[in-house]
Order: structure tokens, then sequence, then C-alpha cells
């Protein structure tokens, strides 16, 4: 009998309590279910574009790539559940930010347990942000971290 997703999902992110960075990814390409699968634990989710934007809005152009980072650890941190789910992250990635978005993630589970969707795919052991030709297109390893990947969904 096979675990459904959502006991998987569950038990990835009881499995990185102890370590030192406790970061679960769930992996995938657009539409292929990484905010269903965050569903299933259950937990509100935090629309990461949504949240950080309204924040920065109150900051000029050149203060953000200065307050980025810091405003996400402070919007982690602001969030009473465990673990904390993070959807929507591609603000993270935006260039005049110059954030390291899985550094960002890292840094915040430290603290706490983060369960996050990862808008790429994983190809020879690297987490791949947009395709090569792309202004954001960013390489990540991925050795050392929990990951849950789906797969693309095919269309007949």
């Amino acid at each position: 009998m096979t675990e459904s997703p959502s006991h998987i999902l569950a038990q990835m992110a009881e499995t990185v309590e102890g370590n030192y960075h406790r970061l679960v990814l769930v992996v995938g390409p657009a539409r292929s279910g990484k905010t269903e699968r965050l569903r299933t634990l259950k937990q509100p989710i935090v629309n990461v574009n949504l949240a950080l934007s309204a924040v920065m809005l109150e900051l000029p152009l050149r203060r953000r790539q200065f307050e980025a980072a810091r405003l996400l650890s402070e919007l982690i941190a602001s969030v009473p559940t465990s673990p904390v789910v993070l959807d929507n992250l591609e603000m993270l990635f935006d260039i005049m930010l110059k954030l390291d978005p899985i550094a960002c993630l890292k840094q915040a589970s430290r603290n706490r347990t983060i369960v996050a969707s990862f808008p790429g795919v994983i190809e020879d052991g690297r987490l791949i942000y947009a395709e090569p030709s792309h202004a954001e297109y960013r390489r990540f390893p991925a050795d050392d971290l929990l990951i849950d990947e789906l797969s693309p969904v095919t269309t007949a």
C-alpha cells in the first residue's frame, strides 16, 4: 500500500525537525500541483508574492534589495502555525532584489520548519528556476535539501 501524498509531506516536515535547516521544498513546474500538495498539510498557506510585495511597497526602490531578506524572515516569524507553509515564491527571484532565495529560506528555517513550493525542476542534482535564456534563470545545488518532487502535468 502506498502512502498518500499528504502523509508523505507531513512526514517530511517531521523528519527535518531535528536538522540545522528545517526546510522541505515541493518542487515542480507550473501547474504540477504544488499548491494542492501544500494544502494537504491543512495549514494556512502564505502567498509570499502578495505578503512581501505589500510590505515592500512602503520602501523606496533603492532600499528594497537591502531589506527583502529581513522582511521575508519577519514574515515567516510572524506565522503562528507550524510548519510555516509558503507558496508563490517568484518574487524572491526578482533580479532587482539580488536575493539567493534558497539561502534566505534555509536561514529562516533554522528557527522554524518551513514547507515551501519551488517553481522549477530538478536536473543533474540542481534546482533550476526559469529557462537559461530568461533574466531570472538560477541554479541551486539540491544535495542537502529535502525535496518532494512533482512531475509535470501532461495533457493528451
